[in-house]
């Protein structure tokens, strides 16, 4: 993606908004449909790889303790040594292990390769002199690119809890701490998990997704996104740093465990989602008002 003095999508020739002045049958809501974007990013290597690994990894994770049995306690209560008590309870562990990185790197790859990946094959320009206004088009991508990242997200803990039914059965959560939480009631707290899992990797969506306007380099907005979340949670362990902390866009990330308490604990999940809708907000109102003020010729 290059400045230059002149931008694609803009100039005496561009359509406007209501489609007066473009050719005949020309209409801006008919520019770039969502269906023909999602499918377009589904047929992209990353995307079926990434679902690949997301869907493989708990009947990974399954085979693993059934070769190495079951977990015994290991120092602090954690929930690894009960992940082989039910179903529910290998679905919490899998997301626990992926939630600091393998769900990063997949909600950043699909928002962080949707456009600089147009931007890298030189397409990018050509679907701005479609035209497809600016705005609109990066509405499309950021919609398609958030319901994969959505998917994504869900799709884990889902898999995890078929594997878990096969390899351990169906039963009550049994918490690392002692005491367990009836079927109906763990059902209902799995929802809230994987809700606030979902708002939770927001800020990661925005931050790759606001690199991805400003670079050509599909690595490099994934891997900017990635590592700034690392060098966020090398940071939350600084406990000098204090209740600075608080403002850290992982600092709340594993606060769903407060829904695992036998009366959950809201303020936690509460302050973490309010963070990262914040910062998620801010980056990606910066996103678009770069895009919109960038000429690009790639």
């Amino acid at each position: 993606m290059t400045t230059t003095a002149s931008g694609a999508g803009h100039g005496p020739g561009s359509a406007s908004p209501d489609g007066a002045g473009g050719s005949p049958g020309y209409h801006v809501r008919r520019t770039l449909p969502l269906r023909v974007e999602a499918v377009r990013q589904f047929r992209r290597r990353r995307t079926l790889v990434a679902f690949g690994i997301l869907l493989v990894l708990p009947w990974v994770l399954v085979g693993a303790f059934k070769i190495g049995g079951d977990p015994g306690p290991d120092g602090i209560p954690s929930l690894v040594d009960v992940a082989t008590a039910s179903a529910l309870n290998f679905a919490l562990f899998a997301l626990f292990v992926s939630t600091g990185f393998l769900l990063v790197v997949a909600v950043a790859l699909f928002c962080g390769d949707t456009v600089a990946s147009e931007a890298g094959w030189s397409s990018l320009r050509y679907l701005l002199a479609a035209p497809v206004p600016r705005a609109r088009l990066l509405r499309q991508k950021l919609i398609v690119s958030l319901s994969y990242a959505v998917v994504a997200v869900v799709s884990l803990p889902l898999m995890a809890l078929v594997a878990g039914i096969v390899g351990f059965g169906w039963g009550d959560v049994e918490l690392p701490t002692g005491g367990t939480v009836p079927v109906g009631t763990a059902l209902g707290r799995m929802a809230i998990i994987i809700g606030y899992s979902l708002v939770a990797q927001f800020v990661v969506a925005a931050l790759a997704f606001l690199l991805s306007v400003t670079t050509d380099s599909p690595l490099g907005a994934v891997g900017g996104a990635v590592g700034l979340v690392i060098v966020s949670n090398i940071l939350d362990a600084v406990t000098a740093l204090g209740s600075w902390r608080d403002f850290l866009p992982t600092h709340w990330m594993y606060s769903w465990m407060d829904a695992l308490q036998p009366q959950i604990q809201w303020t936690g999940m509460a302050k973490g989602a309010a963070i990262s809708l914040s910062y998620a907000a801010v980056l990606f109102a910066l996103a678009f008002r770069r895009f919109r003020n960038r000429d690009i010729v790639s």
